[in-house]
């Protein structure tokens, strides 16, 4: 309550940060007339227990008491919240969907798979429904994860239905997908704030419709509750306007294929044990295809596994190393972000602040300067601890603003890749994006056990 309503989800964010699983919260929400000298706003248990649902927590409890201290028309609402170390009871769920559900295709395994990617490399793109425990993201976010995953698988000839040998037969491989096929297209492409020619970027879009119907007609609507004809996922797909070229991509034009709407708990269960699931969806996905092969196939699990990879693009610091010589050129010093001192030409290192190891990313607000001795010596492939990256918060923030923000292009480009990996819905300031990285940062510290440069 004294906290401004409109400061609550950056407030109950850094909170929920601060929560390792199993870890509680108590709340005591005040209600009545404020003090002069104590500025209060009024504070809901509704908001409350909204704000818990869309950061993954749990309502233990809440109970009304009365002002200990007598004073007319106060109330106390007290809330225990608690952050699931379970996976949100969703577990069974998803391992039915995986080893149990009867399957004509690789179909609902790469509808499940496709979420899965969106929960850990795109969770900002979810938006929490207000009226019940569900999030809703882009049908082409989906969509998007759908391609990538099946390029490869295609352009091996891996069975993805029985009797099926490239694209011949499967439902979403039409002439979107089979011009980048035949275009040697790269699948590791396919990501947020890609850009491409006008040529490729109509492929793009016709391949991501051609998912998105697909995914649409077949494993959304036939993946459903156990004893049951409801599914678990609702698919919304929409006609996508004809100004869409697809050269950048963006939340905007994933946004235009439609929407998905998945239960809160699967989500969650997701975006916690993802790591922990793939594994399962990779070892099951293998063996379909390889039923599907039939009995005389020369088809190893091996290479179904190698095609199955989710591919980054090589570990590449090459831009930031020419936007650092940029600033020094114009006489500006570049730091260090862990000790803030000037960097001299032999010294520069550029580092991945959350360690290409653990998480591989390139985006650019995961790309610093460090000196060389201290990257290579002291940082190396661990994670910054949360006093470690909190020490170098204005180094970092000052970085982006010089390396990223001064150029309107790059600022895009910023802001697209922050909003899209973290889980922020905008990356308007450098405050909401240190936000995000402080959360990416304890996902990989709680999920993955990294160790921490202390």
């Amino acid at each position: 309550m004294h906290v401004p309503p409109d400061e609550r989800e950056r407030a109950f964010r850094k909170i929920v940060t601060l929560l390792k699983p199993g870890g509680v919260v108590l709340m005591s929400l005040r209600e009545g007339p404020a003090e002069a000298d104590r500025p209060m706003w009024p504070a809901p248990l509704g908001e409350v227990e909204g704000l818990a649902r869309n950061h993954g927590l749990v309502v233990l409890k809440s109970a009304a008491s009365t002002d200990q201290m007598g004073r007319t028309g106060v109330t106390w609402t007290s809330v225990a919240l608690r952050l699931p170390d379970d996976g949100s009871g969703a577990l069974p769920t998803l391992r039915g969907i995986i080893l149990k559900d009867d399957k004509s295709s690789t179909y609902k395994l790469g509808l499940l798979r496709a979420i899965a990617k969106v929960a850990d490399a795109m969770p900002s793109l979810a938006r929490p429904l207000p009226d019940e425990d569900a999030v809703k993201i882009p049908l082409g976010a989906v969509a998007l994860a759908w391609v990538r995953m099946y390029l490869p698988l295609v352009a091996k000839r891996l069975p993805q239905t029985p009797r099926n040998q490239g694209p011949d037969g499967l439902g979403f491989a039409k002439e979107g997908f089979r011009a980048l096929l035949n275009g040697q297209f790269l699948s590791q492409d396919l990501r947020i704030g890609a850009q491409f020619s006008a040529e490729t970027g109509h492929s793009v879009i016709l391949a991501l419709s051609e998912a998105s119907e697909l995914i649409t007609r077949m494993p959304a609507h036939h993946i459903t509750y156990p004893a049951s004809s409801q599914p678990i996922f609702i698919a919304q797909r929409q006609k996508l306007p004809s100004r869409s070229d697809g050269r950048v991509i963006d939340r905007t034009l994933l946004e235009q294929f439609g929407s998905l709407t998945i239960p809160g708990p699967v989500w969650r269960s997701l975006m916690q044990l993802g790591s922990w699931i793939e594994p399962v969806l990779i070892a099951e996905w293998s063996r379909l295809v390889k039923v599907y092969a039939g009995p005389q196939s020369s088809i190893e699990l091996g290479h179904v596994t190698d095609a199955l990879a989710w591919i980054e693009h090589d570990r590449d610091t090459r831009f930031a190393r020419s936007t650092v010589e940029r600033i020094r050129t114009a006489g500006v010093p570049v730091r260090c972000v862990w000790t803030g001192a000037d960097l001299r030409k032999s010294e520069v290192d550029i580092d991945h602040c959350l360690p290409w190891s653990a998480w591989p990313c390139n985006d650019l607000w995961n790309l610093m300067p460090s000196s060389e001795s201290v990257n290579r010596n002291q940082k190396r492939e661990r994670l910054p601890s949360q006093a470690r990256l909190s020490t170098a918060r204005t180094n970092i923030q000052s970085w982006w603003e010089r390396a990223w923000l001064d150029d309107p292009v790059l600022r895009q480009q910023f802001e697209r890749e922050a909003e899209a990996a973290l889980p922020i819905a905008s990356a308007d300031t450098l405050e909401h994006v240190f936000d995000g990285l402080e959360w990416r940062r304890l996902r990989l510290r709680t999920e993955q056990q990294v160790t921490e440069w202390m």
